[in-house]
This record gives C-alpha cells, structure tokens and sequence, in this order.
C-alpha cells in the first residue's frame, strides 16, 4: 500500500461537554474531502488520541471510514504502551474499515533495538493491515535513527512506510539508500518542502486540517519543480507550521480550525486552553495565513 500525497492528521471536536462532536468532525472531514486530500489519519497525535477511550476511539474511526468512503485511505492510530493494546485498537481499526495503521514506538518506555523491532512485528503481524511507522521523538521519547527504520522494513513484512517526525531532512536521504523500498512521509509541518525535495511522497500534515488547499498547492508545486511557486506557499504557510512542534500543537491548530470556519473547539485535559500570550502567536500565524500571495 502507498501513501503519496497530503493526508491530514485530523483533530476530534469536542462540544463544551467534553464528549465528541461527531457533526463538526464530519462537517470537517468534508471540507477535507472537498478540497482534495489523499488520505486521513484518525486517532494519532492530532486527534487527542491519548485522551480517548478504546470505545470513543474505535467510533472516531468508524466516522472518518464513513466519511471517506472510499475515496481516500483512513489510517487509523493505534499507538500505546503495550503491543496487547495496540492490538486491540487494530482490531477495533480493521472492523471499522481503516486501511492501515500507524503506530509509535511502545509509550512510555525506551526500548533496545531488539525490543522495538519485537513491539512492531507483533502488531504488524497480528493486526493483519499494512503498518505506517512513526518517528517522532518527542512524543513517544524514543528515536528511530535511519538503520533501525531500515532494519523494521528487513524484518517486518508489515512495515510498508514511515512517517518521520525528527525534523531533519537528512535523514530521509540515507533511509532513500538504507531501505529503498519503503515508502517515506514527512511528518512534520515546518519541513515539508525540505521534505518533499528530499524524496518524500507524502505528508501527514497538521496543518492540512486547517488550510487544506494550500498544502495541496505546496504539494503539486514540489510535484512540479516549481520552486519559486513553493517557497511562496511555503512562506504563508510556515508561521503556522512551526507551532506543529510543539507541546501544544493541538491547541494551536484547533484554535486554527475555529478561526477559518472549521470545528475545532476546545481540548479535554490534561491540555488546557491557549494563554494570552500563545493566542497572540497563533494570530500573528493567521495574519500570515491570510496575507495575499505576492503577484
């Protein structure tokens, strides 16, 4: 399976209750849909996964499947602590029609080399859907360096892809080299375009559920070779992009969402609302957004 394109990591609404907001996650996922994106991730970092229980998880994905359609490939997350548990969230995912999975090393703790490859043949093999690889240091405390990325692709059949999160561009060179037949995303929003020229062939995006449209533009410019169109893309984009690395990425792009017409709403704990001081951030990060594309 291939994962080529823009496919946002989509968020879950929240009403002021607390619990989900399926007609805001269904009215965003159509304006997704209508802008034309390529895939969904549902569940992952975005979607306040760890927030959520197993139940709420698995009709989180069943609304995203049945949004798509089938028009576009769902992904479900499924990372956790254990592989019994990610498990469980496969099968929940498999059931409710999601293509592939993706999935952290095991949370919460620092695993060897042998320990990390185990955790991933275990899911891998048992889930019984392709499996998305996800290097993000930050959340998972654990980094997958390009040998130990190439040898999951060796020895688990399972592992068709990675979504790399550690922000260096290099690195997707040397896993060009290291393990030629899997599928590379970049995973991080303020290094798409390096990404992209580096050799990625999609982009898990956070800031795809807010600006959909010019993600996809930023993509078909790469696509292209048009430089000068992407860095101009790229310009706007970035002050908001930037916020995808942080602690409060979901905070920040929710308070995106609710900005543009979309559904964002508010975050359930241990997150908090946006302070002062960050909500200024995140306006001077619109004011980018909406400044016109120099002629």
């Amino acid at each position: 399976m291939r994962f080529p394109g823009i496919i946002p990591a989509v968020t879950t609404p929240f009403d002021e209750d607390l619990a989900i907001d399926f007609d805001g996650l269904e009215a965003n996922l159509a304006a997704l849909l209508e802008a034309g994106v390529h895939g969904l991730v549902a569940t992952g970092t975005m979607g306040e996964a760890g927030s959520l229980d197993r139940a709420e998880r698995a009709t989180v994905v069943a609304a995203v499947v049945r949004a798509a359609g089938g028009r576009v490939p769902v992904i479900a997350g499924v990372s956790s602590g254990t592989p019994e548990l990610s498990l469980g969230y496969a099968e929940d995912a498999r059931a409710a029609g999601a293509d592939a999975l993706m999935l952290l090393p095991p949370l919460g703790y620092r695993g060897d080399p042998d320990e990390l490859v185990a955790f991933f043949a275990a899911v891998a093999d048992g889930a019984g859907l392709p499996v998305m690889a996800y290097n993000n240091p930050e959340a998972s405390g654990v980094d997958l360096p390009p040998m130990l990325i190439a040898r999951l692709a060796a020895e688990v059949e399972g592992v068709v892809a990675i979504k790399e999160c550690s922000g260096d561009a290099r690195r997707l060179s040397a896993l060009s080299g290291a393990a030629p037949g899997l599928e590379l995303l970049v995973g991080g929003d303020d290094w798409a375009l390096e990404g992209f020229c580096a050799g990625a062939t999609g982009w898990v995006s956070g800031v795809a559920v807010c600006v959909p449209a010019d993600c996809l533009e930023l993509y078909e410019a790469c696509r292209a070779a048009d430089l000068e169109r992407a860095r101009s893309v790229y310009a706007r984009l970035l002050p908001l992009a930037r916020l995808d690395m942080t602690p409060k990425l979901v905070q920040y792009f929710k308070g995106a969402q609710d900005a543009l017409g979309l559904v964002g709403g508010p975050v359930r704990r241990p997150r908090l609302p946006l302070g002062p001081a960050e909500q200024a951030v995140l306006e001077v990060a619109l004011a980018a957004l909406r400044a016109p594309a120099p002629a």
